[in-house]
């Protein structure tokens, strides 16, 4: 008979300072170039870093691809294939049969489910299966890409297909307060915000580059709006070449250069022969290319996050980008960025104007930006991250061996000592 009256577990029981077994299930992973990947790779590096044992399911990445054996982690490589609209990019087919062996094996204190795709989905029915505790991340806007790609008859369908696939885990972690709030609307049951950090030395003012700004042919003086980020429709990234017409009227030696790859690089850069489309950048060169510019465009409205913001704004380049997600998170209108309204596309072009020619504000702007970013630590993310594997983890409530834990009969108190 299931108690009516929770059962209080003293918060100091479940210290997030001792060690967890995770084990964490992803369709994209390092080497892969995007804000999941890339944010991933940090994160686990991270949980090792503190004494983690972590165990990584992701789709093999080639046919040469290898397990990791170096990096403090295991991994198990799953079968996958290309995604169709992204072909440097993959999803694993389901596997619950094969995840279950493993995890029954290995026996984690919680699995955590990265991504969404059949690979996911089969990790969450799997560790249902075994009781064990799950988190899941939702860190991508699927359901909000179908109407770039002329499938607006799915949205709901995937919407569905999300929901159904969160509520069968004990927690969604997603990285702003808006999504949290769209999500809950949405039916979803547990959402709580893990925020993203960001390398403040990597990416630093000092790594502006004569040099590489002398391959953009630019004087010192000459403005440079830049874009970083997958050159692809869901970004709405033609926004920013209209911005920056816009911009030439008053500034005609200014010149914009963007950063990435994707669908739309070819056909853009037909169109517009004037633009430098540099290609994908990673590590010291993105931090380059970011610091080198002077105006950062992000028109997208379909982010979780946006790890580029938190790139630019610990970059020290002013923003330009709409007020949700990172920028709505970090930014303050008008003293650290300009943030128009969420899909105000006449606000972000006059705001890109105006900042373009206001070369003062925009380096006070990227200052204050700065300085916010020296806050967002990964160290931070990571403390998150092990205090919420504390509230779920199966070894601190239970025998493995038990059925599935109903964590709504618990009640995390403060100790009275």
């Amino acid at each position: 008979m299931r108690n009516s009256k929770p059962i209080e577990v003293c918060r100091s029981l479940i210290s997030p300072k001792r060690n967890f077994r995770i084990a964490i299930v992803t369709e994209t992973y390092h080497p892969e170039i995007n804000g999941v990947a890339k944010t991933l790779h940090k994160m686990v590096n991270d949980l090792v870093e503190r004494g983690n044992d972590v165990l990584l399911f992701r789709p093999r990445q080639g046919l040469r691809d290898q397990e990791n054996a170096t990096d403090g982690y295991r991994e198990v490589l799953m079968a996958g294939c290309r995604i169709p609209m992204y072909s440097d990019m993959r999803f694993g087919f389901p596997a619950k049969r094969i995840l279950k062996r493993h995890l029954k094996k290995e026996q984690p204190d919680v699995v955590h489910v990265v991504t969404e795709g059949p690979l996911g989905w089969s990790a969450v029915k799997a560790a249902n299966d075994l009781g064990i505790p799950v988190v899941s991340d939702f860190r991508t806007n699927f359901h909000s890409y179908t109407q770039y790609y002329k499938l607006g008859f799915a949205g709901r369908l995937v919407e569905k297909y999300l929901r159904n696939l969160h509520n069968k885990t004990e927690i969604t972690l997603t990285p702003s307060q808006d999504i949290v709030e769209k999500l809950v609307e949405q039916g979803y049951h547990n959402v709580r915000v893990v925020a993203r950090g960001i390398d403040t030395d990597l990416f630093h003012p000092s790594k502006r580059d004569p040099i590489l700004r002398k391959e953009w042919e630019v004087s010192r003086d000459q403005l440079v709006v830049l874009y970083v980020g997958r050159i692809a429709a869901e970004k709405n990234i033609e926004l920013s070449i209209r911005a920056f017409r816009k911009i030439q009227e008053t500034n005609p030696n200014a010149k914009m250069v963007l950063v990435g790859d994707g669908p739309l690089k070819d056909p853009l850069e037909r169109k517009n022969p004037d633009l430098i489309f540099a290609g994908l950048k990673k590590g010291e060169e993105l931090a380059k290319h970011f610091a080198s510019g002077d105006l950062f465009l992000f028109p997208s409205m379909t982010e979780t996050f946006g790890n580029v913001v938190l790139e630019a704004m610990a970059s020290g380049i002013a923003l330009v980008a709409y007020q949700y997600a990172a920028a709505g998170s970090y930014l303050q209108h008008g003293s650290s960025g300009f943030l128009p309204g969420f899909g105000r596309e006449q606000e972000f072009v006059d705001m890109s104007c105006f900042l373009a020619n206001q070369t003062s504000l925009r380096k006070k702007m990227a200052g204050k930006a700065r300085k916010k970013a020296l806050h967002c630590t990964w160290e931070k993310v990571a403390e998150s991250l092990e205090r919420i594997y504390s509230e779920y983890s199966i070894s601190l409530i239970r025998n493995p061996q038990t059925s599935p834990l109903n964590l709504s009969s618990f009640r995390i108190v403060e100790s009275r000592s």
